[in-house]
């Protein structure tokens, strides 16, 4: 990667004003969960999923008692403990950053499942009360594992991501989605350069890409600012139109970290001057953008 110090951005591309909307195909459901599929996006080998094209998921990294149970939430969720199935999830979200960017359709799919079938939403209920519970003590999550910090924040922008009420993104999670990212951009996490979030032992690798020098076919690894500028390719568009002033402030800080004098790296300081561009372009990534960031990145 080339050694020199991105320029600093000013205060007006770090604070776009105008909202941008984009359309975004819908499938409904009959309990009032949507998804709005995600365009795939691409970002340091991590693989952003769009709409699911296939009923198989990847849940190889379960054991083979686990991999039932999930199989059977999906096509007769009525079969099986849901609450259970929910916290199954969870916790390997928690464990398994490569999981935890994939839950969410998973997730959905057994929503839909369990809405058609019997009219009920057991599984999002226990699926919600869980993140609430672990949103609640993510400061602890935080000093006792990065790597389980990390794959919640993956984990709720997920959730964040595909499942809709009357569809709109659930209201619920916007504060606790803003939440976490504000906490990924303070000075202690922008500096922190301990990466985390390897696949587990057998876990597929999908997602490196051949095509693209800025996507290098090897071991997902994830900073704090690494997972704080995905999640924002991934949903901040939704969040700024949900609540445009806190998408202000929190791109006050992510410009005033990447003015910090000491502490924070040349990548990161890349990443931060990338997301803040991105942003001011209406959520897009310019072609001027990419050449520069992915020859950057690759150098």
């Amino acid at each position: 990667m080339s050694s020199r110090r991105p320029a600093a951005p000013d205060a007006g591309c770090a604070l776009p004003g105008a909202e941008r909307p984009r359309a975004r195909a819908r499938a409904t459901g009959p309990a009032g969960a949507v998804l709005i599929p995600s365009p795939v996006k691409s970002y340091r080998g991590w693989l952003v999923m769009g709409e699911p094209s296939r009923e198989e998921y990847k849940i190889q990294s379960f054991d083979a008692e686990t991999q039932q149970l999930l199989k059977t939430a999906l096509k007769d969720p009525g079969a099986v403990d849901l609450e259970k199935v929910a916290n199954v999830i969870v916790d390997h979200s928690l464990q398994d950053c490569v999981f935890s960017k994939e839950a969410g359709r998973m997730c959905y799919a057994i929503i839909q499942a369990e809405s058609k079938q019997a009219g009920q939403s057991v599984f999002r209920r226990g699926l919600l009360n869980r993140l609430q519970q672990e949103y609640q003590a993510r400061e602890q999550l935080r000093a006792r594992s990065l790597q389980g910090w990390v794959c919640y924040v993956t984990f709720i922008c997920n959730i964040f991501d595909y499942l809709r009420v009357n569809n709109m993104p659930m209201m619920a999670l916007v504060n606790p989605v803003y939440d976490c990212l504000f906490r990924l951009a303070q000075p202690d996490s922008l500096s922190k350069e301990e990466e985390v979030g390897g696949p587990s032992p057998g876990t597929s690798t999908e997602g490196c890409r051949m095509d693209s020098p800025a996507q290098p076919c090897v071991s997902p690894l994830l900073t704090e600012v690494d997972c704080l500028v995905l999640q924002l390719h991934r949903v901040g568009e939704q969040l700024e139109k949900m609540n445009g002033q806190r998408m202000d402030e929190l791109f006050v800080l992510i410009r005033d970290g990447f003015l910090l004098p000491t502490g924070l790296s040349s990548l990161a300081q890349l990443l931060l001057l990338e997301i803040i561009e991105f942003r001011a372009a209406g959520w897009k990534t310019t072609p001027a953008a990419h050449k520069y960031y992915y020859s950057e990145v690759s150098d």
